[in-house]
């Protein structure tokens, strides 16, 4: 037997304790390790810094008093290195060591913050967070009682509130993608839609732009979100939106924004037209669609939008009549910088941030109120928008915003003279 077997298998139990102290452990040396390797940086950037008499203004100072953190592997016991920085800013003050992996007054992890939200919109009530989280994280999980968690839920309604409120006026969104999202109220007879829009800056970055209690996905539901964010003062509207075609969005959108151009998302749009397939076609029909978004210019688009017609009208008219009434809709990003139409094609970033908690059925199971849900939509995307990728090529969203039109992806003409 190699050094490497285990002579006697233990109980699950047993097994399971094991994995889970060998997951711990390896995280609080993995973090000791990290934090080494920062202060070690911090010290080597620092190390011509002398005083006077030719002694380091920036040394080691031992280790800090123990810490717990609470993160995905369970609860860390940590101390931390210390720095003594001797040196003076600008103005006199001592200069002073935070560490960007663990810093003064962290309690838990922004990974922890990420899974309250989620586990509420899965249904899970604040009295029965304690039992869910130690099931997660081990039993001795510090500072996640049903009466801190509800304090947490206060603070991040404020934060809601406040954000809901934010002044726009400085705010221009070259894209946009809107959404309606469903969920489940314990005490409201009707699901629960959640309007979500979030847009592309002139320097490429993604942001939210609204979250809103909204009935059914109506146009005036839509309505009263568009209107919200011209009193905020979102005065010069969008040049592109991009969503699913059974939004009420899109009757409010034309009423507000008359000038937009309109992209319909698709992923609804394939999913959509496959639900009216038999599942023996339904590759080679998904095959045939991604021909035509995935064509290189409009041209050869509409030959691959004509293929799939000819192909499947006879048979599936339901889907086909699916596909074609957006058909103008679906290839509006090829008047856009072939760059952009990852981004423009799709609401993925939406999709992909709600694929863990949306559409849900059972009513006993959801959220305890509207208020409640909202927020914690709120606190889901806001932490997920840090991992939402940057558009790429800034300059031709300038272009974009300059009217210079493109064709194919391609700049055309830039100098109306």
């Amino acid at each position: 037997m190699d050094k490497y077997s285990v002579e006697k298998q233990g109980s699950p139990e047993e097994v399971r304790i094991t994995l889970d102290e060998v997951i711990h452990n390896g995280a609080v040396e993995m973090l000791k390790k990290a934090l080494a390797v920062e202060i070690a940086g911090y010290l080597e950037r620092h190390e011509t810094d002398r005083d006077k008499q030719g002694y380091a203004m920036v040394t080691r100072n031992g280790y800090g008093k123990e810490r717990r953190v609470t993160t995905g592997a369970g609860e860390l016991k940590i101390r931390a290195p210390r720095v003594n920085d001797r040196r003076l800013d600008e103005d006199g003050n001592r200069q002073r060591f935070k560490s960007s992996l663990l810093p003064p007054f962290l309690r838990r992890t922004k990974n922890m913050d990420e899974l309250f939200p989620v586990l509420y919109l899965k249904g899970i009530s604040t009295g029965d967070f304690e039992e869910a989280l130690e099931a997660l994280l081990g039993k001795e999980v510090i500072g996640l009682s049903a009466s801190n968690i509800t304090r947490l839920k206060r603070v991040w309604e404020d934060e809601y509130q406040k954000w809901h409120k934010q002044d726009l006026s400085e705010k221009h969104y070259v894209y946009i993608w809107v959404d309606g999202i469903y969920f489940n109220v314990r005490l409201d007879s009707e699901r629960q839609c959640i309007l979500v829009m979030m847009g592309a800056t002139a320097n490429g970055k993604k942001e939210l732009i609204a979250v809103e209690d909204g009935y059914r996905e109506s146009k005036e539901s839509w309505q009263t979100l568009l209107r919200d964010l011209k009193t905020r003062g979102l005065s010069v509207p969008p040049s592109i939106a991009t969503g699913d075609g059974a939004l009420g969005f899109w009757a409010a959108v034309r009423e507000e924004w008359p000038n937009i151009d309109e992209q319909r998302c698709w992923k609804h749009k394939t999913a959509n037209v496959l639900d009216k397939m038999p599942k023996s076609i339904q590759s080679r029909a998904k095959s045939m669609i991604h021909d035509i978004y995935l064509a290189e210019t409009k041209v050869s688009a509409d030959k691959a939008f004509d293929a799939f017609i000819n192909e499947f009208e006879i048979k599936y008219k339901g889907a086909v009549s699916c596909l074609k009434k957006d058909r103008d809709a679906l290839l509006t990003f090829y008047d856009y910088p072939a760059q952009h139409w990852i981004h423009l094609r799709t609401t993925n970033p939406i999709e992909s941030t709600f694929a863990t908690v949306r559409l849900r059925t059972k009513k006993t199971k959801g959220c305890g109120s509207r208020i409640a849900t909202l927020t914690m939509v709120f606190k889901l995307v806001q932490s997920a928008q840090k991992r939402w990728q940057r558009l790429r090529s800034k300059n031709l969203i300038i272009k974009v915003l300059e009217g210079i039109k493109f064709e194919d992806g391609i700049i055309v003409k830039e100098d109306a003279a």
